[in-house]
């Protein structure tokens, strides 16, 4: 079994005037979303996982939250694609678990990509986690999910 978890950045400033999009930080309300659901991933993740994330600092912030190593990766920056996120979390071929931070609009790409739904029918909110997995049943390949968390119902 392989585990994807998806993690979008908590809720970040809005771009200043001449600000480079990349710098936006975190709100204080995005701080406290990224506090609360690192406390409950803290409690889900297994051993040995992976923590990748996009070098853009509101999601630097948002993995940093969890208190755990990770990799800042440019293949995660705002405009990526599914294919580069999958190829980089090594979906499905890698064992264990990779915890992806990054952004929507790639996220939700990635996600209807595996469910076989519709790019634009999937949408995850500022701060929440989408928990796949790839799993292999009698001789069908299958992805299933295991959990969708918000960090306001925490």
């Amino acid at each position: 079994m392989t585990d994807l978890i998806l993690w979008r950045h908590a809720e970040a400033e809005n771009a200043g005037e001449n600000e480079d999009d990349l710098d936006r930080p975190l709100t204080q309300r995005g701080e406290k979303q990224a506090a609360r659901m690192a406390v409950w991933l803290d409690r889900q993740l297994p051993d040995g996982l992976r923590v990748l994330a996009s070098p853009a600092r509101r999601t630097e912030q948002t993995a940093k939250a969890l208190g755990r190593k990770y990799k800042l990766r440019a293949e995660l920056l705002p405009g990526g694609q599914p294919d580069e996120l999958l190829e980089l979390a090594q979906w499905p071929r890698s064992r264990g678990a990779v915890l992806v931070v990054g952004h929507q609009s790639m996220l939700g790409q990635t996600v209807a990509r595996l469910l076989g739904l519709r790019a634009d029918e999937c949408s995850i909110r500022k701060g929440a986690v989408w928990w796949l997995r790839h799993r292999q049943r009698q001789d069908a390949s299958e992805t299933i999910l295991l959990a969708v968390q918000s960090p306001e119902f925490l």
